[in-house]
């Protein structure tokens, strides 16, 4: 998960991943839809109820269990689950081994987060279901782009004065291609309860409901840009520019500070106008050294160093429409100098601007359950923490709180729904993992305790303790599947691909430059150019006729390149510490297969453990060296060799010897409820 971002037409650099852009609907169209969709539901009702019964026969009949409940704990790692089961720390999933199975589940190349959760949900390997990495590059452009998902705003607007009303819907695709396991279900009549599973923005059309997770942009059309709001330093990006969020000016005014809230740029003006709404922020006359924030009509207590509850604020579009988003604050100080941190703009389930949901009324139906909640792709804002602005004990609170919404809806849908699927994934894993790895081996001097040595333990242990309660909630006719997609290991150097290609005559700088800082391949003279990389996942041939200035000529030349590169790249070694930094590097046919190979990087590298690509080359940059220093507080990772991460497996049931990959997980859900396993499926059922 590193940094990219295209917010509609303007590029800008920003937080995670490419901006998916902001398409609003507007409030009013929204409600509209909603209401229109309800009636609709509420008089097809009996006449849908009867088909689905008759289509959902069969199934019924040939079904092995009533429900499978599929529980994604992002990123569990098998070497710390078998030293923590050894420990007696886990005992529910210790119970679920004793009664059924457990085993290490292999993962995809390359064990990114998107890459994997498509398998699971298509059971086919990333040539059939086309996401590669968090990422493509356009070849026309050398650009990036988001790999999942494509926004256009409406392409017809009528103009009234500085407003446009749109005459036309947005378009919102989602782009991993194949078709998931549950909409198989659907076909046959079965209904499921899909949460919070990455790339499934915008939400698939089936019989059951959906929350849409990884991609889901926040409400200015980014993968999630945070605010910092101080009376020092200068506006703009914070970090170096790319990574992180926005660092905003405020002033004083007596004993308050008052400020402006930045929001999304205005769809409904000609200009696109960002909108941005005012706010104060004031000492709190209790004396409790807390402070009142005024914003948009609301007066919200500010405890010093605490999170807020979910606030929500509306910005005015046009007379007609506005656009909701939910964020928390954080007070870090009111006293000079002011700080104020806030988190992304997550779009407002209760009045979504996008569908994050299916039906669309889903989202809003959870937002009344359990009132206002994150609905960001990637909720757990970790660059605050990387970059010094925010602390780890607010980080791991943030989290956590998270983790406790999706809880509530993971047992909402195991309470209502009965007969079916249930597959919900938890985030917490990952994102502590990330940030708290270094923490394995303590940093104390022996006398004095690191206070996060055990923090990655007490998260393994949390997790052991959902895993319980769902066993509490399942009955003897249910079945219990718990994964994790890839494992976790430490990331400690960076290897910087476009440093490697330079040195090695593959890749020329413009003016003949030694290195680049700027992001996105800006400085590569693509005339003198073979070979580039982009991303996490691996390199791109500079193939003619494909790249607007392709160099190398398809067929024989350019397997000859693929070939040369990767046989220098098999064992690269790290001159610094003389060690191997790359396990193997293979051409992405050796490795997948399918319609949408071509899609995919033509070299794809699988690092050894404690290595990964650098943050500079992952942006497109060329660094004067090869290798580099991990120093950030993100210090795990699993960007790495399949076989070195993989993932866990456990089930209530008996499953099968052989090894299991996470493709396997739709095809084994489709035999336990009677379903035909599709032809396209690569995976097989464990049953």
């Amino acid at each position: 998960m590193t940094a990219f971002l295209i917010t509609f037409d303007v590029p800008t650099l920003a937080y995670i991943g490419p901006g998916a852009g902001i398409a609003v609907l507007g409030s009013f169209l929204a409600v509209l839809a909603g209401i229109l969709s309800a009636c609709f539901a509420l008089v097809t009702w009996p006449i849908r109820t009867a088909w689905r019964w008759v289509r959902g026969r069969k199934a019924r009949k040939n079904a092995l269990v009533k429900r499978v409940v599929i529980l994604g704990l992002d990123g569990l790692e098998p070497d710390l689950v078998d030293r923590l089961l050894e420990e007696g720390a886990l005992p529910n999933l210790a119970a679920l081994r004793d009664e059924g199975t457990y085993r290490r589940l292999g993962t995809t190349w390359p064990p990114l987060s998107p890459v994997a959760w498509s398998s699971f949900s298509t059971g086919a390997n990333p040539g059939k279901h086309a996401i590669f990495d968090f990422l493509e590059r356009d070849p026309q452009t050398y650009g990036p782009r988001i790999s999942s998902v494509r926004i256009e705003p409406p392409r017809r607007h009528l103009t009234l004065g500085p407003f446009r009303i749109p005459l036309s819907r947005p378009r919102i695709d989602n782009l991993r291609r194949s078709k998931p396991f549950w909409n198989v279900l659907s076909d046959a009549g079965v209904f499921s309860a899909v949460l919070r599973v990455p790339i499934t923005f915008p939400p698939d059309k089936f019989r059951g409901v959906q929350l849409s997770a990884m991609c889901v942009p926040d409400l200015r059309g980014t993968q999630g840009t945070f605010f910092y709001f101080t009376e020092e330093g200068d506006e703009g990006l914070t970090s170096d520019g790319e990574l992180g969020g926005e660092r905003v000016r405020v002033r004083r005014d007596g004993d308050s500070v008052r400020g402006m809230l930045p929001g999304p740029q205005n769809p409904r003006r000609e200009d696109a106008s960002p909108v941005s709404m005012p706010f104060a922020v004031g000492p709190d006359k209790n004396g409790n050294g807390g402070a009142i924030l005024k914003i948009d009509k609301q007066k919200i207590r500010l405890a010093p160093n605490q999170f807020t509850d979910w606030v929500r604020v509306r910005f005015p579009l046009s007379p007609m429409t506005k656009a909701g988003a939910v964020c928390r604050f954080f007070l870090k100080s009111l006293e000079p100098p002011f700080e104020l941190y806030c988190t992304p703009l997550h779009i407002d389930p209760a009045r979504p601007v996008m569908p994050i949901s299916h039906p669309r009324n889903y989202s809003v139906y959870l937002a009344k359950q359990f009132g206002p909640y994150a609905t960001l792709g990637l909720a757990e804002d970790t660059w605050s923490l990387s970059e010094g602005l925010m602390t780890e004990n607010s980080f791991l609170q943030q989290a956590y709180d998270i983790d406790d919404e999706r809880r509530n809806m993971f047992f909402d849908a195991i309470k209502r729904v009965r007969r079916g699927l249930v597959t919900c994934v938890f985030d917490a894993p990952d994102r502590i993992q990330h940030m708290f790895w270094r923490h394995q081996d303590g940093n104390g001097d022996g006398e004095t305790k690191d206070p996060h040595q055990d923090t990655v333990r007490e998260m393994y242990v949390r997790m052991d303790a959902l895993v319980g309660k769902t066993r509490e909630m399942l009955g003897p006719k249910d079945a219990l599947l718990v994964m994790s997609d890839h494992g976790f290991k430490t990331f400690r150097r960076g290897v910087d691909p476009n440093a490697w290609l330079l040195a090695h005559g593959y890749l020329r700088l413009k003016d003949g430059k030694s290195s680049s800082s700027k992001a996105y391949l800006e400085e590569v003279d693509w005339e003198h150019t073979t070979a580039y990389a982009l991303g996490l996942a691996g390199i791109y041939i500079n193939e003619k006729g494909r790249e607007a200035s392709g160099t190398v000529a398809p067929g024989e030349e350019k397997e000859r390149l693929v070939a040369e590169i990767c046989g220098k790249l098999t064992g690269l070694e790290d001159t610094g510490r003389q060690t191997e930094a790359i396990r193997e590097a293979v051409p992405r046919e050796k490795v997948y297969h399918g319609p949408y190979v071509a899609e995919a990087p033509d070299i794809i590298i699988g690092y050894r453990v404690g290595y990964r690509v650098s943050w500079d080359a992952s942006v497109g940059k060329c660094g004067a060296e090869i290798f580099s220093d991990n120093q950030k507080a993100w210090s795990g990772d699993h960007c790495m060799h399949p076989d070195s991460v993989p993932g866990i497996l456990f089930s209530n049931r008996p499953l099968s010897d052989e090894t299991p990959n996470i493709i396997d997980l739709g095809p084994t859900a489709l035999e336990l409820l009677g379903v035909t396993r599709p032809g396209y499926m690569d995976g097989k059922s464990l049953v």
